[in-house]
């Protein structure tokens, strides 16, 4: 591999970071425009219905008294070739006279899926693809999920003692890790569409479920998972000035009375049931129509369990605080009946360990894919 495209790849993708949080629907795309050497351009997608990365690139270009003719194109994400909210950014890159395109990954999206390729060539223009491929998939794992299923990407998230507990005896949960996860668990908040919890947790808790410097103008939508319809009227997430971005998702066998109440101040879905309960991966696709790509979930130990043992969450992040609880009546961080036997246990993949202040972070992928 050229040492050059690669360095200059990595800008690439540490401008994409940028977006963080504020491009969704949108992947993260960060774009690098070198001349002889010198870096003439850079850009990054900075919201959706926005300027992509490519075309941020070529501005700051021109903002430099820079011509990109001749030049080289460095970005994480294989430019759209088609019309939507903008203009597509094969045409301008074609244009605009540049000799070399360097992708790090194709875009999954079938209406744009290696188009940007045939467009270069046939244009003339060199093109390079796949370096850093594997850090660029990795970087829009939720984008390149919603893409392919139609489904947001799903992280539990879990903040417990080394023993697995969520709560002391009498419910209390706060605070059980340090401040230091609390950021990251914020942080986490702040790149996502969506946290899920579940009513025992609202009932137990009533939390406010925000998200504190969440970037541009996007909002975190709030969802609950009420099958009963027992979500207090005068609960945070239905009373608060952000009640418009929560949804209630009940049974059909819901309360009507209490459904009235509810639909006046926030959203309520009516999802089917599944062994009485409800429909998890309904409601997944549901919110994935809705363009949530992204789902943190932040229930307890049933819901966490639910959708664990029902393979529908994509990664775990679990927050690890260095106390011992003990004890049976304790609530854990994966509920439910369990496995009747050892290999049946569900297994991890890529895990990593971070320490935070007195903390430890794990964060892995739940399956193979």
């Amino acid at each position: 591999m050229n040492d050059a495209d690669e360095m200059h790849m990595r800008v690439a993708l540490d401008l994409a970071r940028r977006g963080y949080g504020s491009t969704s629907p949108n992947p993260m795309v960060g774009a690098l425009l070198v001349k002889g050497r010198i870096i003439i351009g850079k850009g990054w997608h900075r919201k959706a219905g926005k300027a992509h990365a490519e075309i941020e690139a070529l501005g700051d270009a021109h903002r430099n008294d820079c011509s990109p003719k001749d030049a080289t194109l460095y970005v994480t994400l294989e430019p759209c070739s088609t019309s939507g909210r903008t203009p597509p950014c094969t045409r301008a890159i074609i244009e605009s006279g540049i000799r070399r395109v360097v992708i790090a990954a194709t875009d999954l999206n079938p209406v744009h899926a290696g188009n940007a390729y045939c467009l270069f060539r046939q244009s003339g223009i060199e093109v390079r693809k796949g370096v850093l491929g594997k850090e660029a998939m990795e970087l829009n794992a939720a984008y390149n999920h919603w893409i392919v299923n139609r489904s947001p990407y799903v992280t539990v998230k879990a903040a417990m003692t080394l023993d697995g507990k969520i709560a002391d005896k009498s419910g209390c949960s706060k605070w059980i890790t340090s401040k230091f996860s609390r950021r990251t668990g914020m942080f986490l908040r702040n790149g996502t569409d969506a946290v899920l919890i579940g009513i025992e947790t609202v009932l137990a808790d009533d939390p406010n479920l925000t998200a504190r410097g969440k970037r541009g103008g996007t909002r975190l939508r709030r969802v609950v998972l009420d099958s009963s319809a027992r979500t207090p009227v005068d609960s945070k997430i239905v009373s608060d000035e952000a009640a418009g971005l929560t949804t209630i998702v009940v049974l059909k066998s819901a309360s009507h009375s209490r459904l009235i109440e509810l639909r006046k101040r926030v959203n309520v879905i009516e999802a089917p049931s599944r062994k009485g309960r409800i429909d998890l991966k309904w409601l997944l696709k549901r919110l994935g129509k809705e363009n949530v790509i992204s789902l943190l979930v932040e229930g307890g130990g049933k819901v966490n369990a639910a959708f664990l043992n029902e393979h529908l969450a994509q990664r775990i992040a679990f927050f690890y605080a260095p106390r011992i609880l003990g004890g049976c009546s304790s609530p854990t961080a994966v509920a439910g009946s369990g496995v009747n036997h050892f290999e049946d246990t569900l297994r991890l993949f890529e895990g990593k360990w971070c320490q935070l202040g007195p903390d430890l972070l794990l964060t892995a992928r739940v399956s193979e894919d």
